[in-house]
């Protein structure tokens, strides 16, 4: 099973598969710092409320992405909010990124080739992962947005990283996205930690926007 990192670069590689779109830098780094998050809390390593991020199990999953994050967690002495743990994650998006790529090279689904990135198949399905052809990220959120399915825990997760840091205004045009924002919003409420990474998320934008909007003045 691919991790929510490996996805989130997976939906942001344009439909040629040759290049990932551009997004702001802060976007994709607290996308990648929320994305181990949530696959923590899938792991059961740690629970959330929009007020606090809790240890649950400080047991390291093996996994080169997600336990330099989790070590951080059960180190810390004092407990805080969503958002500090949104912005300390955010902080290894470089090594993130570059992690997540080199799998999904590893695992047969990109191939990287004079400074770009190819898929290597086209079927809209991965190689076998686990046992399972899973369907294309991409594939699958376009058609949740746009229809009434059932989405999965997994597939929420993404939606709430996804529309959090405005990934979804670089994948559809204006009118698709005032299309499926009621859509958005319902799904967002599904997922209880997702709400709490979404909103901070937000709170940094806010804060961001705060900072540089002086500048233009």
């Amino acid at each position: 099973m691919l991790r929510f990192a490996e996805e989130v670069m997976l939906l942001l590689l344009d439909d040629e598969g040759e290049r990932f779109l551009r997004v702001p830098d802060w976007s994709l780094r607290y996308a990648l710092g929320g994305a181990v998050l949530m696959d923590l809390a899938m792991e059961d390593r740690i629970d959330s409320d929009l007020e606090k991020l809790m240890l649950v199990d400080p047991t390291p999953l093996g996994d080169d992405i997600l336990d330099p994050v989790l070590a951080e967690i059960a180190a810390e002495t004092e407990t805080h909010n969503p958002r500090f743990w949104v912005e300390r994650a955010g902080a290894s998006s470089e090594a993130i990124r570059e992690a997540a790529i080199e799998r999904l090279i590893q695992r047969g689904i990109l191939e990287r080739r004079e400074d770009r990135f190819l898929w290597v198949f086209r079927s809209r399905r991965y190689p076998v992962i686990d046992g399972t052809a899973e369907r294309e990220v991409k594939l699958r959120i376009m058609e949740l947005l746009f229809s009434d399915m059932i989405p999965t825990p997994r597939d929420v997760v993404i939606i709430c990283l996804a529309d959090a840091c405005g990934i979804f205004a670089e994948l559809l045009s204006r009118r698709e996205l005032q299309h499926v924002t009621p859509r958005i919003r319902h799904l967002r409420q599904l997922d209880l930690i997702g709400q709490a990474v979404t909103a901070a998320v937000w709170d940094i934008e806010v804060s961001l926007a705060q900072v540089i909007r002086p500048h233009f003045v």
